[in-house]
C-alpha cells in the first residue's frame, strides 16, 4: 500500500477515567471525541493495545477522502508510546501519517500549532511515543499556557480548565477537530497557513 493510500492515526493524548476527563491534560481526548461525533462513532476497546479506538473516514468525497483510526490511549499520558505503537503496527500506519493530539505549555491557551517532528518540549505523553517510533510524526499542540505564580506543572495540567477557559473551551476544541481534518486532508503546510495562529 502507498503512503498515499495509507490510513491515518490520530492519537488524542490524555488519561483514562471521569477524574481526569475536564483536565488541561486531556485536551487531546476531547479533540479526539469531538471528532468521533463528527463520524457519528462511538470509541470501542481496541483489540489490540490498550486503547479505545474509532474507524472511519473525514474529508469530502472523493480523493481528499481519508481512512482514519482515531485513538484515545488507556495506558496513562506517561506510556502513550505502546498503545499508539501496537496500533500502527496493527493497521500498518506509515509515521508519517500519524498525529498526536495534545496540551502544551509554551503556547498561549486556545491558541494551535501544527507542526511535523520536533523535540518532546518536556510532555511526558511524546515523550513516550518519541521513544517508541521516533520524532518524525504529527502533532496538532493545543495551548493550555504556563502555570500562574509558583504553582507545579504537574499540577497544572492536572487540573481542571478554570471556569474563564471554559467558556470559550468548545469553540478551541472544535477548531482543533478542524484543524486535524485539514492535516488529513489537505496536507501539513495548507493546515498550518489556515490554524498557526
Amino acid at each position: 500500500m502507498s503512503d498515499e493510500n495509507a490510513p491515518w492515526l490520530i492519537a488524542g493524548l490524555g488519561n483514562p477515567g471521569p477524574e481526569y476527563a475536564m483536565n488541561r491534560h486531556n485536551v487531546g481526548f476531547m479533540v479526539a471525541d469531538l471528532l468521533a461525533r463528527r463520524m457519528g462513532a462511538k470509541f470501542k476497546r481496541a483489540t489490540k493495545g490498550q486503547a479505545q479506538v474509532v474507524e472511519g473516514r473525514i474529508g469530502p468525497p472523493g480523493p481528499a477522502n481519508r481512512r482514519v483510526i482515531l485513538a484515545k490511549p488507556m495506558s496513562f499520558m506517561n506510556v502513550s508510546g505502546g498503545p499508539v505503537t501496537a496500533l500502527r503496527d496493527f493497521y500498518k500506519v506509515p509515521l508519517s501519517h500519524i498525529v498526536a493530539v495534545h496540551d502544551e505549555l509554551d503556547i498561549d491557551y486556545g491558541v494551535l500549532r501544527l507542526k511535523l517532528g520536533g523535540g518532546d518540549n518536556g510532555h511526558n505523553g511524546l515523550k513516550s511515543i518519541t521513544k517508541a517510533m521516533g520524532p518524525d510524526y504529527h502533532r496538532v499542540r493545543f495551548g493550555i499556557g504556563r502555570p500562574p505564580g509558583r504553582m507545579q506543572v504537574a499540577d497544572f495540567v492536572l487540573k481542571d480548565f478554570s471556569s474563564a477557559e471554559r467558556k470559550e473551551l468548545d469553540y478551541f476544541v472544535d477548531r482543533a477537530a478542524d484543524a486535524v481534518e485539514a492535516l488529513v486532508t489537505e496536507g501539513l503546510e495548507r493546515a498550518q497557513s489556515s490554524y498557526n495562529s
